[in-house]
Parts: C-alpha cells; structure tokens; sequence
C-alpha cells in the first residue's frame, strides 16, 4: 500500500472501503466528497450548502495533510442539474479562486436522490509555513 490515508469517519469510507484522502509525496488524493455537514452527517435541502459541506470537509482533509484549498491543482465536480450548478458556480469560485485549478464539472445522478453535489480535489502539499 502505498502512501498515507487519511479518514473522516464517514461511515461510507468503512462501507465502500475506502480512505478520504490518499498522500503520496507531495500529492493528496481527495475522494469524491458529498455535501453532508460535516459534525451531523445530515445532509441539507440546499445544493448551496451542501456545497459549502462539501468544500469544508476538503479543506479540513487537506489541512490535516499539510496543504490548503489554494494548494489544489485539479477539481472534478459532479452535480445533478445545470440549474444546481448555476446556484454553486459561486460558491466553487469562491473555494478554488486563490488556486485556479484544472476543473471538470460534470451533471450526473447521484448515488441517493438527496444528494446534489460531490467534489474530488488533488491538491500538492504546501510549502508556506
């Protein structure tokens, strides 16, 4: 196994059997991420804020490996209307502006019908200190 991962104790990382981030030298893998809140695991009614869930999560994660959400190099966005992505695109500009990453955006259906958004980053480790 290579590289260190790193968990959120979301119950679908032991479920599906998988890490949220994986860090390999200076890179950090980060799983597609969904808009739960992050403390309640609940999700909102709002693509908007499970957005920010989602964001906030991935910020958190690259944290804890040493980098920053102005450290991503590339974003992979699935969202499951263009009328959600329109109410997002902000949000995503406000989030990944300090970094302008590569960026896929995607409209997919979700794994459950109540959920709206998920987020994959790969982020380099930050060498600020």
């Amino acid at each position: 196994m290579h590289g260190t991962r790193i968990f959120t104790a979301s119950p679908w990382e032991e479920k599906a059997g998988f890490a949220r981030a994986v860090v390999v030298d200076d890179w950090i893998f980060v799983s597609g991420t969904t808009g739960a809140d992050p403390e309640t695991r609940q999700f909102p009614d709002d693509a908007e804020s499970q957005c920010e869930n989602c964001f906030k999560t991935i910020a958190k994660v690259l944290e804890e490996a040493g980098s920053s959400l102005a450290d991503i190099v590339k974003v992979l966005i699935f969202v499951s209307s263009e009328e959600k992505f329109e109410r997002i695109v902000s949000i995503i500009r406000k989030h990944t502006y300090a970094a302008r990453p590569a960026n896929t955006t995607v409209f997919a259906q979700m794994v459950k019908p109540h959920m709206h958004v998920e987020i994959e980053v790969t982020a380099k480790k930050s060498i600020r200190k």
